[in-house]
This record gives structure tokens, C-alpha cells and sequence, in this order.
């Protein structure tokens, strides 16, 4: 009961956040360049007709009215109407969000997979060729962008060798999408036994994967070998040592469980900052996710869209910082989550 309250409290205590990102996304918004209406209206459209379209949107009202208003619907669970797809931005967000957290759930299972072995392997071979191979990728993958690294994807794999299947869309264009219980394609499919969408659906997620893996392995490569380089040189480490206790069990049970914390605090920020910045893997490989979702509404000035964008993003911002924190106290038993 105590860890409930707790995460209760953590909730209550990031509402004034999500309230102050409410009001600064709806100022941004309407700083914005372009006019919604006239852009809902039409090329055609004539100075009557906008500003009857700007009023049916409830655009000539003063800021203050329209800030309450959207408060107002926002309670109701009405994130309002986009004017690019003509849905409800919230029944878009349910469309996209499923594709852009596939995306980025299985870059960072691929890149996790590879990025801690690989540091642990520099941080215990310092200097030697290991060392400077982890050196080599991790400034490989901050340098490179994602855009880049996504067309030299493509052109290789699906150009020249031909065996990467076309990038466009989540599933290949004889295939349909399986009956929707997650959202995501790799699960929904094996439950509805259409393992011909999967397998497609799979072929379809390598290379953006890959190309968003390797940008996301950086980071975490480099925090696994200086945390493991600091774990390895402390004091308890080298009394477990002197105990006589297993190499493999100083290295997995002590150094690797102590120099996992900034690894998973890494892990969340990557996550959070990665799931908002795919935008330019979405473009390249015409990915339906959430990303080019807000460049669109952007482009539009479609200001529903921006501000459930921004507010979804806040959201899982917050529930990823509460997996975080409760993360802490399953790899590191002196902390305690209600501590």
C-alpha cells in the first residue's frame, strides 16, 4: 500500500508540469506562422469565409476564453478536431502512437542488446582493441544522422542488393493489417495467426530499427563503459575481490548491478527523447508514427494536433520517469521508492 501511495504521490506531483506544458504549447501554438482558418477554408477561399471558418473554430475568441475552452474539453477527454485528417486528434494519436512506440521499443531492445555487452567488454578491455571498437561506434553514432544513415540503409539493402523490402509503411503493400488489439503489428498479428502479416511486418521494421538503434546506442555505450570503469575501480569491488569471490560473480552480482543506475536514468532519457525525435526515420521510410503526425500539423498550423502531440509526449514523459524510479529500487536494494 505504501509503493501505491507513493506512485500516487509522484502523479499528484507532476500535474503542476503537465498544466504548465499545457499553457506553454497553447501560446507557442498560437505563435505560430499561418492561419488555421484560412488554410481549413481553402486556396479560393474569401475573407468572409475565413472569418466565418476562424468563428465556427473558435479562433476570434481572446486567449483566456479560448485557453478555457480547451481546458474545458480537454476534462471531457475531447483533445478536438484536426484539421489535417479531419478526425479527432485523440482517435489519431491512438492510430499513430502504437507505430512510433513499436519503432522505438524495438530500436532500444537492439540497441540495449549491444550497446551494455559492448561497453562492459571496453570497460573491462581498457585500451586495447575492444576499447577503441566501442570508442569507434559511439562516435559513429552521435555523428551520423539518422536521415543519412537511413538513405544509405535503403540504398544498400533495398537498391543494390535488393533484399530489404520496400520502405513504405509498416507492412508491405499485399498485405492488410491485422485486427488492432495493441497496436503493434509484431503482437497483434501472431494473436490473430497471421503469421504472413507479421513476417512482413518484421521485414518492414528492420531497417528503420536499425537505423534508430544505432543513433540511440551511443549514448548508452558510453555511460555503460564509464559506469563500469568507475564500479570496477571502488573500494567494494576490490574487497570482493580479496574475499575470494568468483570473477563472474564480482562482475555480474556487484560491478554490472552498481553501474546499471546511470545506465537505465540514460535508458529513460534516450527513450523519451528518441520516441519525439524519430521524425526524420518516420520520413525516410514513410513510417505512420507519431513524429510526421506533428510535423504535418505543424506544417497546417493545425493547432489541435500540436497540442495533443505535445501532451501525449508529456504523459508518457512522466510514466517513463515513475518506471525509472521504480527501475532504481529492482536493480539497487539501498534505495527505496518510498524512501
Amino acid at each position: 500500500m505504501s509503493r501505491f501511495i507513493v506512485v500516487l504521490s509522484r502523479l499528484g506531483q507532476s500535474l503542476p508540469t503537465l498544466f504548465g506544458i499545457l499553457v506553454v504549447t497553447f501560446l507557442m501554438t498560437r505563435a505560430l506562422p499561418g492561419d488555421p482558418a484560412a488554410f481549413f477554408a481553402g486556396p479560393a477561399a474569401t475573407t468572409e469565409s475565413i472569418a466565418e471558418v476562424r468563428a465556427q473554430l473558435g479562433l476570434d475568441q481572446p486567449l483566456p476564453v479560448q485557453f478555457l475552452d480547451y481546458l474545458t474539453d480537454l476534462l471531457r477527454g475531447n483533445l478536438g478536431q484536426s484539421l489535417s485528417t479531419g478526425q479527432p486528434v485523440l482517435t489519431d494519436l491512438a492510430q499513430r502512437l502504437p507505430a512510433s512506440l513499436e519503432l522505438t521499443l524495438v530500436a532500444l531492445f537492439l540497441s540495449v542488446s549491444i550497446a551494455v555487452p559492448l561497453g562492459v567488454l571496453a570497460a573491462l578491455n581498457q585500451d586495447t582493441w575492444i576499447d577503441q571498437l566501442c570508442r569507434f561506434v559511439v562516435t559513429a553514432g552521435v555523428s551520423l544522422p539518422t536521415f543519412f544513415t537511413g538513405l544509405v540503409l535503403v540504398y544498400v539493402f533495398y537498391y543494390l542488393l535488393g533484399i530489404a523490402p520496400t520502405p513504405l509503411g509498416r507492412i508491405d503493400i499485399i498485405s492488410l493489417p491485422p485486427p488492432q488489439v495493441t497496436g503493434f503489428y509484431l503482437i497483434d498479428a501472431p494473436l490473430s495467426g497471421e503469421w504472413q502479416t507479421a513476417w512482413s511486418a518484421l521485414k518492414q521494421l528492420a531497417l528503420p530499427s536499425i537505423t534508430l538503434a544505432l543513433f540511440t546506442l551511443a549514448p548508452l555505450a558510453r555511460m555503460t563503459r564509464a559506469s563500469m570503469l568507475q564500479a570496477l575501480g571502488s573500494d567494494f569491488i576490490r574487497t570482493a575481490k580479496a574475499c575470494g569471490l568468483r570473477s563472474s560473480k564480482v562482475l555480474f552480482s556487484y560491478a554490472l548491478r552498481n553501474a546499471l543506475l546511470p545506465v537505465v536514468t540514460t535508458l529513460g532519457m534516450v527513450f523519451s527523447f528518441s520516441l519525439g525525435a524519430n521524425v526524420l526515420v518516420e520520413k525516410v521510410f514513410s513510417w505512420p508514427g507519431i513524429g510526421s503526425y506533428a510535423i504535418e500539423a505543424l506544417v497546417a498550423s493545425d493547432y489541435a494536433a500540436v497540442q495533443g502531440f505535445v501532451l501525449a509526449m508529456a504523459v508518457l514523459f512522466v510514466l517513463l520517469n515513475l518506471c525509472v524510479d521504480i527501475a532504481y529500487t529492482l536493480i539497487d536494494p539501498r534505495l527505496k521508492i518510498d524512501g
